[in-house]
């Protein structure tokens, strides 16, 4: 069952309702070294100077980005720069921005959830994992003992059960609020009420989470509650007793049944391992591919049409020649692919991509993480097939949807790395949670 509790979050000291702009930032991971610049010089104080320190990455080493997180963790707090609330609460937050003419309002709970083993079934991933980036991220937590960021998860809510407990929290006066660079506005409030939090856990109690971004916060938040349990030396606490606070990881909960939720795809440019024949990679494609011109008009409309019947890409060669490639449906293509991968997981864009084209005519696959550094993943589909020239293919792709996600992670399955982008990103800043 998953075990959703109300926690005493640590915020930026100031006033109900303030604008903390330039103390946000986006996601650690979609930060580069021109952008986390910027952010310092809204201020000193931006979040990013605890997700992203400065220094070598050596552990061992004092004047390390681990080393100086730690220290800077502890002078924040001792001035006050950060301050924890003074009762547990589940927060709200509710993201608005504009998309195709109307305002879209996207609400989540933050909440400590009680940390659970994939296998338990109760937090369910969808992605595969990247062992440098969870090894990072443990040190960091190691020298901080918080989450600096939310893990983005999801349950389902088709009813809309939960909707009035949003409201209910709404109507209070915020704690803060934010605008991104994309101009997306972050609210936050506290939902206090024990009997709204119990109805919440109640509601949560038999639902399975999805993790939708943040699986290496999640697996790091796994490994850190381990290595803490196994040096205690309290010994095991009472039934009554509340978990530690390492046992429960911070995460934001949207409904994934919510009309308002986005995700887009994220696409994919590579490059063959030695000399690249752009007309022999399209003769590979048809192994698998029916592989056509692209059409003259809208190229991304005509891709999500032919999506509605299976994987389909639009495929940029380094000549210049834009195809649309649709999956054939003449042929049993399951001998390609993994023997244990089911037929949800066999029907994912980016598994047909992964499988059938870029590790049997571009040798990358993720079980060889090397071949991994001639793969880039771009939000944009022009900035991607823009690539093509510089790089020998660009593959625009179709997002992967809501009720794929969820027969692919609810059979114990992961997708391939960046299947999803969900939009918009949380902001790190807004809340901490300690783990003291």
């Amino acid at each position: 069952m998953a075990d959703i509790r109300p926690f005493p979050a640590i915020r930026y000291a100031e006033a109900p309702g303030a604008d903390i702009s330039s103390l946000t930032a986006p996601p650690y991971d979609v930060i580069d070294p021109t952008g986390r610049a910027a952010l310092l010089a809204r201020d000193p104080h931006n979040a990013v100077a605890l997700e992203l320190p400065e220094g070598p990455l050596d552990p061992s080493d004092p004047r390390g980005r681990y080393a100086i997180a730690s220290q800077r963790w502890r002078e924040w707090r001792e001035a006050e720069v950060l301050i924890a609330d003074a009762t547990p609460a589940v927060y709200v937050v509710e993201q608005a921005y504009e998309h195709g003419g109307r305002t879209i309002r996207r609400r989540a709970f933050i909440a400590a959830v009680g940390l659970e083993p994939f296998s338990a079934g109760v937090v369910l991933p969808h992605e595969r994992t990247l062992p440098k980036a969870i090894a990072d991220r443990l040190e960091m937590t190691r020298a901080t003992r918080a989450n600096l960021s939310q893990v983005f998860g999801m349950f389902a809510d088709r009813e809309g059960a939960t909707d009035p407990l949003f409201e209910l929290a709404m109507s209070t006066e915020p704690l803060a609020m934010a605008t991104d660079d994309d101009g997306v506005v972050s609210t936050l409030w506290a939902l206090r009420h024990p009997d709204a939090i119990a109805s919440l856990r109640a509601y949560l109690t038999d639902e399975r989470i999805f993790i939708a971004d943040g699986h290496h916060r999640y697996t790091t938040a796994l490994a850190y509650r381990d290595e803490r349990r196994a040096s205690s030396t309290s010994g095991p606490a009472s039934p009554s007793a509340e978990p530690p606070a390492y046992d429960s990881v911070m995460m934001a909960l949207v409904n994934m049944d919510d009309p308002d939720l986005i995700v887009y795809p994220t696409h994919r440019v590579a490059d063959a391992p030695g000399g690249f024949d752009p007309d022999a990679f399209r003769a590979g494609l048809t192994t698998h591919f029916s592989v056509a011109d692209a059409p003259a008009g809208d190229a991304l409309a005509a891709l999500a049409g032919a999506g509605h019947a299976g994987p389909a890409f639009l495929v940029r060669t380094s000549d210049g020649v834009t195809s649309l490639v649709t999956l054939r449906g003449d042929m049993d293509h399951a001998p390609a692919f993994p023997p244990r991968a089911s037929e949800a997981w066999r029907s994912l864009d980016v598994a047909a991509l992964q499988e059938l084209i870029l590790d049997p005519l571009l040798a990358i696959h993720p079980d060889r993480p090397e071949t991994l550094e001639r793969l880039h993943f771009v939000k944009d589909a022009g900035a991607a097939l823009a690539m093509a020239g510089e790089h020998d293919v660009a593959f625009v792709m179709n997002a992967t949807r809501m009720d794929q996600l969820a027969r692919v992670a609810g059979g114990g399955e992961t997708m391939p790395q960046k299947s999803t982008y969900f939009y918009p990103k949380l902001l790190s800043g807004l809340l901490f949670k300690s783990l003291e």
